[in-house]
């Protein structure tokens, strides 16, 4: 009999993002470790590519398939899989261990990998913006520490939480500075509602597959990081200060959904989002779960006042709103900024994009049966962009309102005017956000290279 230990046969379960930082991370050069395949979801059309050899290393010379997470019990035991590794995000507690009891079921151990395996250290000070769940306000926060950064005169550059979803080869590393960058590299709406806003204040944001090299291109040209992130996961890189946004439109979320309470309980300071609106009662809950995980974490009250363009155009019309797209889809909520703008603004009638919607769009509301009265601006493909294109001008709205952060009008060509509806991240209250992080930079001024 031979001694030579054989390796661990392995599947990662994901969704085009965290489970390939894993990989790259834990086990690309592992002789130790065979990865047989990843597992996709979420994201549409992920499964049935590969993650390509230049990026898998050279134990995977023909790369390594991606197949539909339905596939999970059938891949186990074809494969005789010894381990399957959990790495994806903004999932219920019930919903991972429905997986991890298919893994079990097949012989196989099943395994969450901690930050201290999977964080990388950078040699500039690191700044992280997480959340509990998708649409609490990470973006419009990451923005406004953004600003805040500028107001001391540094130089920051935003590395985002990955969102590769076309060639991932090409998408190994990639760098926004303009407009015509995100044209290039043929960004999806998904991807354009968390570049636009950043490019727009004059932040150079990164992004991509292979984030240790993201990660070194971008400390070669900035004196702090700052971490972007997505979903509810935890930072790819070793934050020295972890900034978590909780969610009073959903108290009981802090601890219901993976990794978010693992976020939670890792965070610096915890910001209690949407005073502005949400019930005082739900924010009082909110704040005290947070005291109760994390009692050690700084807690402050931040706002999230809504603007309209032009609210006269609203008034008395019929109104389609159009709001974020993952806000609406992985995180749970049946409307957002958009819809309370348009009854703010006295909307004579709130068109449900729910009877009309036609192809792919019709599916989103199929599989996401909560959402409400509102459309979401998906477009992970072409043909995804297409039918919300075809999904809006066959309405009977007098006029649309695009809660998306990104410039909607620019990607299709909708035949009814639009309004933008925005919204910013504003202190309330002391202690204050801008307070903690001044001292914070501050405490570190000599870490901040000329």
């Amino acid at each position: 009999m031979s001694d030579t230990k054989k390796p661990t046969r392995i599947v990662i379960m994901g969704a085009a993002g965290r489970d390939f930082h894993n990989f790259n991370m834990v086990y690309r050069d592992n002789p130790d470790a065979r990865v047989m395949a990843f597992t996709a979801t979420q994201i549409p059309d992920i499964a049935g590519r590969r993650y390509p050899a230049s990026l898998a290393g050279k134990l995977y010379p023909d790369g390594i398939p991606i197949v539909d997470e339905k596939e999970l019990e059938n891949l186990c035991r074809k494969e005789q899989v010894q381990q399957v590794v959990f790495a994806y995000s903004d999932v219920s507690h019930p919903r991972v261990m429905h997986n991890a009891s298919i893994a079990l079921a097949s012989g196989a151990d099943f395994v969450l990998l901690g930050s201290r395996r999977t964080m990388l250290k950078s040699k500039v000070p690191v700044i992280a913006v997480s959340a509990v769940r998708t649409g609490c306000g990470k973006s419009q926060t990451t923005r406004w520490v953004s600003r805040l950064l500028k107001s001391h005169g540094l130089k920051a550059a935003a590395i985002r939480h990955p969102m590769p979803y076309g060639d991932l080869a090409s998408q190994a590393v990639q760098r926004f500075s303009t407009s015509a960058d995100l044209d290039a590299a043929e960004c999806t709406i998904e991807e354009r509602e968390e570049y636009e806003p950043l490019l727009e204040i004059g932040t150079v944001v990164y992004a991509g597959v292979d984030y240790a090299e993201i990660m070194a291109r971008a400390e070669a040209e900035s004196q702090v990081i700052l971490w972007d992130g997505g979903n509810n996961d935890f930072p790819f890189i070793q934050p020295d200060l972890h900034i978590v946004l909780v969610d009073p439109f959903r108290p009981g979320h802090e601890t219901s959904h993976h990794p978010g309470e693992a976020v939670l309980r890792m965070a610096d300071i915890v910001v209690v989002g949407k005073v502005n609106s949400a019930n005082e009662a739900d924010v009082r809950r909110v704040t005290e779960n947070v005291g109760n995980i994390n009692p050690t974490a700084a807690v402050v009250h931040g706002a999230s006042p809504v603007t309209l363009d032009d609210p006269g155009m609203v008034t008395g019309k019929k109104v389609l709103v159009v709001e974020d797209g993952p806000t609406i889809t992985h995180g749970g909520m049946s409307h957002g900024a958009g819809l309370v703008a348009a009854r703010e603004a006295g909307a004579g009638e709130i068109i449900d994009p729910r009877k009309g919607a036609v192809g792919e769009i019709a599916n989103v509301y199929a599989q996401y049966p909560h959402i409400g009265p509102v459309l979401p601006a998906v477009g992970y493909h072409p043909s995804q962009l297409q039918a919300l294109e075809e999904t809006i001008n066959q309405s009977e709205a007098d006029v649309v309102l695009a809660a998306t952060p990104c410039d909607l009008g620019a990607l299709m060509k909708i035949q009814k005017p639009v309004l933008r509806v925005r919204y910013e991240f504003a202190e309330a209250g002391e202690p204050g956000l801008g307070g903690l992080i001044n001292a914070f930079l501050h405490e570190r001024k000599n870490l901040f290279r000329a």
